[in-house]
């Protein structure tokens, strides 16, 4: 049975015509099942039994992706589905409120961010799904509070760190040697130096936010290049203080030449760089930010820009970037001043949350979600619930 004629991946429907050529086993997203036909023509349906080749009452995880790309993600999640006896369906689009109706009948649903505010939420509950499952470290953009009075499960994801630390310490090293500039300027065939001359790392001081996985991983990784190294984080970690003096936030950003973000966005760190901040700070200080656009105040980044107090800055995230970064929006007209404005800057790397981009981290976020989904169906603990936080 072809798998792929005989569903429709975007509605995740069995078609009815090919309910005709049933009963017969086949695998159907990861798992063994047998279909029976209980009709004929038109007005054919189909039953999904599991069949119980491993125990007599076993019944299969089920988790919906949305969102899921078909030039990556499926493969990877095709494997692993198979290997854990979990079945999926799964649509390209974001889901909307219209939409959800795709996961009727599934334990969890897996996106990657978008809107998962009290309305989708309530959506999905009352779809019967018990657990949101995002395939990303943060998860801001779930509420919380309202899947905890519904009773859901959320959870998240982790990856080896090296791929964003990687990306974080390229991109402090294309703003300060202005790599972006010259490779524009490259492009219309200026090959002059006038403006060009950029500042050498091993001579910066670096300053840390965030001392967790990915941090500590910058840091590691940027001792070998022999600059001076300043971290902050509420909870100090012994490894860390082996290659980096622990400051408060105060001296972190009145002494970096570059300063980095490896957070995760709270209420609490709403905005940790703001107006305020960055008058603290040395003049034409380099910001890098892989972690969460909410981090920063677009506002008082593009004022002090704008100022010269921040000299460049390299930016895997923005604070407004849902409905802009995964899409295809070539020829819209963008309503984004934000973007618009960081565009324009010769001293701006824009990068489009791609910091985490690697085969090996899409396949631990995969992995992430059909461990959580399955640990939530049977009442286990999993260090990716973060339901409570």
């Amino acid at each position: 049975w072809d798998r792929k004629r005989s569903f429709n991946s975007k509605m995740n429907k069995i078609h009815p015509k090919k309910a005709v050529l049933l009963p017969q086993t086949c695998y159907n997203k990861g798992i063994l099942i047998k279909v029976q036909a209980l009709g004929a023509g038109r007005a054919a349906q189909a039953r999904i039994l599991v069949k119980k080749d491993r125990k007599e009452n076993f019944m299969a995880v089920k988790v919906f992706f949305y969102t899921l790309r078909p030039y990556d993600e499926q493969g990877i999640l095709e494997d692993l589905a198979k290997q854990r006896g979990i079945e999926y369906g799964y649509t390209e689009a974001y889901p909307t409120m219209e939409n959800a109706q795709l996961a009727a009948g599934y334990d969890a649903v897996s996106l990657t961010p978008c809107d998962m505010s009290a309305p989708m939420l309530q959506r999905f509950h009352d779809l019967g799904v018990k657990a949101i499952c995002c395939r990303s470290i943060g998860y801001d953009h779930v509420d919380l509070e309202k899947a905890r009075e519904l009773g859901m499960k959320v959870s998240n994801v982790d990856y080896p760190p090296n791929g964003v630390a990687n990306f974080a310490i390229m991109l402090m090293l294309m703003s300060l040697r202005k790599a972006g500039h010259i490779l524009k300027r490259g492009e219309l065939q200026d090959y002059s130096l006038k403006g060009k001359i950029g500042r050498d790392i091993s001579n910066c001081t670096v300053g840390v936010i965030g001392t967790g996985r990915i941090g500590q991983t910058v840091l590691k990784h940027l001792s070998g290049f022999g600059c001076e190294l300043l971290a902050y984080d509420l909870y100090q970690n012994d490894e860390v203080k082996k290659i980096a003096k622990y400051v408060p936030l105060e001296t972190l950003l009145a002494e970096s030449d570059v300063i980095t973000l490896h957070t995760n966005a709270t209420e609490e760190n709403h905005h940790l760089l703001n107006a305020e901040a960055f008058a603290k700070m040395k003049p034409g200080v380099t910001i890098v930010n892989t972690a969460r656009g909410k981090l920063i105040d677009s506002d008082a980044l593009l004022a002090a820009l704008e100022s010269g107090q921040v000299g460049a800055a390299g930016l895997d995230v923005l604070e407004n970037e849902n409905g802009l970064y995964y899409y295809d929006r070539m020829g819209d007209v963008i309503p984004n001043p934000e973007l618009a404005a960081l565009r324009a800057m010769p001293n701006v790397i824009l990068t489009d949350h791609t910091a985490f981009y690697t085969y090996e981290d899409v396949k631990s976020m995969v992995r992430g979600v059909l461990e959580s989904a399955a640990a939530f169906a049977e009442g286990s603990p999993t260090r990716h619930d973060v339901t409570d936080r």
